[in-house]
């Protein structure tokens, strides 16, 4: 059965029109599956037939909520959800003054290996399907009774590993008659797939890149991120320049503090030389969060505070991300698949 949350607007109108149905048809499915409902039976603007000719071939497939966590201290919410086929991925919905950000998985679990995050402990199972994705965002809408403005894919997973359901999904959510999110306020983070930001550039979308950077040099980079022994920090940054060239979009770079690994001033230094030349980025600094499983630890205050200036004064735009979810293990790098408490 084909699951109709995965289906594009465009993809619904090709597929009816094949089946002899107006275009129409396909556009009020896919209004009706973008408002949460469960069962094809509920689409009641569609005749009796066309619903049970639609259930032939179709179904919808909600994921289904197994825990709710909620941090004390920042009212973060971590949601754990379970998949058709048992997997369980980890949601996170985080409060601004600015409204609800959503901190969405792309895959159960993670095969990129980075050596801070809980993400690939147990490796990659699988990719999400674009309706996953969505589903994520319709089912907490729906949970908390509120309105999504801002979605980052920076839960477990690497998107650009899940390349065309990434894109697809972007495509549903977008839609006027899907859920409607801006592309400004979609955020794709990636460890650094040079190939695929290439290709997210030529697309000429209107989302925000997020670059898991965490160290200024290849050899430190290579003994964190396993992805720098495929693609140097050259490559890497030449594949962000074209993004900007393409997009015009600001590209942030996330820099995980680690305490006596990354966080010295000659760390700063280096990392100001690699990124002052390219034009309209930032860097998220982020004292690394702490999991069971490795004995890193993060950089103290002053380390951080030092760190920062001397970006600044170098002329690198740069912000220290404020810990939401620590309570709850829901902060960035805590995320984990197949595991409840």
């Amino acid at each position: 059965m084909i699951d109709l949350i995965d289906k594009t607007k465009d993809e619904l109108q090709k597929e009816m029109v094949l089946k002899g149905m107006p275009r129409f048809r396909a556009n009020q499915i896919f209004k009706w599956v973008n408002s949460g409902i469960e069962e094809i039976d509920e689409m009641m603007n569609l005749p009796k037939n066309l619903r049970e000719r639609l259930k032939e071939n179709y179904s919808i497939n909600r994921i289904k909520l197994v825990k709710r966590y909620e941090d004390g201290k920042d009212s973060t919410r971590k949601f754990l959800f379970s998949l058709n086929d048992g997997n369980i991925i980890e949601t996170v919905l985080m409060k601004y003054t600015y409204g609800y950000s959503l901190c969405i998985s792309s895959q159960a679990g993670c095969r990129m290996g980075c050596s801070f995050c809980a993400s690939t402990i147990d490796g990659l199972d699988r990719d999400l399907t674009a309706g996953e994705m969505v589903d994520q965002i319709s089912s907490v809408e729906k949970l908390e009774g509120i309105r999504i403005s801002n979605i980052v894919i920076m839960g477990s997973g690497e998107p650009l590993d899940n390349f065309e359901n990434t894109i697809r999904f972007i495509k549903i959510v977008n839609d006027k008659d899907g859920l409607n999110k801006g592309q400004r306020h979609i955020s794709i983070s990636t460890c650094g797939l040079v190939p695929e930001i290439y290709k997210l550039g030529e697309l000429g979308l209107q989302v925000n890149l997020s670059v898991s950077l965490h160290a200024p040099n290849d050899e430190l980079r290579r003994q964190l991120m396993p992805i720098a022994k495929k693609y140097t920090l050259k490559d890497l940054m030449q594949a962000c320049e074209f993004y900007y060239e393409k997009t015009s979009r600001k590209i942030t770079f996330e820099y995980a503090m680690i305490k006596n690994v990354n966080d010295s001033d000659d760390m700063a230094k280096q990392l100001a030389l690699l990124l002052k030349p390219l034009r309209n980025s930032m860097v998220n600094l982020i004292p690394v969060n702490e999991i069971e499983e490795r004995n890193y630890k993060k950089s103290n205050d002053d380390s951080i505070v030092r760190f920062s200036k001397i970006l600044t004064e170098a002329g690198v735009s740069n912000t220290v991300r404020r810990k939401l979810g620590t309570e709850i293990d829901a902060a960035c790098g805590q995320l984990r698949r197949g595991f409840v408490k």
